[in-house]
């Protein structure tokens, strides 16, 4: 893909004649693997239904054309955009979750899109618009002169969005994410200072209907989440929202360095009612939580080598992660909850529950804790590239790891 992939054109034409045998020829409940309820509906049943539902299957060819290095590793498909009409009547495209993800990965705002046809031909123009990262100064600043990890920022940029945007995109989002840095830092100290109506005015929770759900299963929560946004803060305030839960959050972490920080913000958490458990030695506490109905949040974004890790692809790349989340979830069966929190343009801060991932069952136990893994990754990556200057990029996320082969006894003399 090229560098200015991210304001490409996609351009498709479909002969309305294919349509009306796809039509002709397909049952009623086929016509699903096609297109979405609402274009059917959209389209009709009338003599235009055939040009209609045409220039939308054109739509789809020029959106999966924007994208040609995700369409070649088959990592999206034409079926995963839609046509619906805007409050005007107009087209727009609508995309699932696997097209959004290639949206945020090519830093595509939106997709624009114009369809006509006439009495055989229907076609479809697509025009990627770019989403631009707008870093504050302070952000520009730190860049220039105290890039933290700068090599490390820069090279995971470059990793992710190399090869889908140019450089100076990816300087761009480096930017926004010393900005982001900047503001945590403020935030974290100003919030011990607010008060308890000030704090729960600071963030709004969404998908909580998720939450419950999975909580009324009884069999505890298992959170699958990143360093995403201001997550202490987003956390604290918004979970207070509901009393009911005080004391039945627990936070699995690795200790900060240095260590009066660690001390701070494990009183904070534990003042604002959550437990806290430490990465290592904590598998008794977490299945004790779990069976009381408790949630066990677990940051999922980090390094972990053998053998307490497995390489599983993440954001394109293999990298060494968490296998414990896959044992527990699978031999509990607690839900595994994504979730991610990040930074609105007025100050304001969003904690937000996905819906529940479905265990993915094998006979193999190694290779269900390997499938598993790898789709809380993908759960994540889609989180990541939603405001990607929000995630974590000074964490040295892909190191290699050389794994030594087992050694083998001598046989007897």
């Amino acid at each position: 893909m090229s560098a200015d992939a991210a304001s490409r054109c996609g351009i498709d034409s479909v002969e309305i004649a294919r349509i009306e045998r796809l039509l002709a020829e397909t049952p009623a409940d086929g016509l699903a693997d096609f297109f979405s309820a609402q274009e059917l509906a959209d389209a009709g049943d009338g003599p235009g239904r055939a040009a209609s539902l045409a220039a939308r299957f054109a739509a789809k060819e020029a959106c999966l054309k924007l994208f040609p290095r995700g369409a070649a590793l088959g990592q999206v498909e034409a079926t995963d955009f839609s046509v619906e009409r805007d409050a005007y009547g107009a087209p727009q495209i609508v995309c699932n979750a696997t097209a959004q993800y290639q949206l945020g990965l090519n830093r595509i705002a939106r997709i624009e899109l114009s369809l006509t046809h006439d009495r055989t031909t229907a076609s479809a123009v697509a025009l990627a618009v770019p989403a631009r990262a707008a870093p504050t100064l302070a952000g520009r600043f730190f860049q220039r002169f105290m890039p933290l990890r700068g090599e490390i920022v820069m090279g995971n940029l470059r990793r992710v969005f190399g090869a889908c945007v140019d450089e100076a995109e990816i300087a761009r989002l480096a930017a926004a994410h010393y900005g982001h840095l900047w503001r945590l830092l403020g935030e974290f100290i100003r919030f011990r200072w607010l008060s308890a109506a000030g704090k729960l005015a600071l963030v709004r929770v969404e998908g909580l209907g998720h939450f419950i759900a999975a909580r009324d299963q009884g069999k505890g929560i298992l959170i699958l989440t990143g360093h995403f946004g201001n997550w202490e803060v987003s956390t604290t305030a918004g979970i207070a929202q509901f009393p009911e839960m005080h004391g039945r959050f627990h936070f699995v972490r690795r200790p900060i360095k240095p260590a009066w920080l660690d001390r701070l913000v494990t009183r904070r958490f534990e003042a604002a009612g959550f437990g806290v458990f430490s990465k290592r030695d904590s598998l008794d506490a977490m299945l004790e939580s779990l069976a009381r109905g408790d949630a066990v949040v677990l940051p999922f974004d980090q390094h972990a080598g053998p053998p307490d890790g497995i390489a599983v692809d993440f954001l394109g790349h293999p990298a060494w992660t968490f296998k414990s989340l896959a044992i527990i979830a699978l031999s509990t069966g607690a839900p595994v909850l994504p979730a991610s929190s990040w930074r609105e343009p007025d100050g304001r801060h969003v904690l937000r529950f996905e819906p529940p991932l479905s265990p993915i069952e094998h006979d193999s136990t190694t290779e269900a804790i390997r499938l598993n893994t790898r789709a809380y990754n993908a759960a994540l990556e889609k989180l990541v590239v939603r405001h990607p200057e929000q995630w974590y990029w000074v964490h040295r996320r892909w190191k290699q790891v050389e794994v030594q082969p087992k050694r083998r006894r001598a046989p007897p003399p």
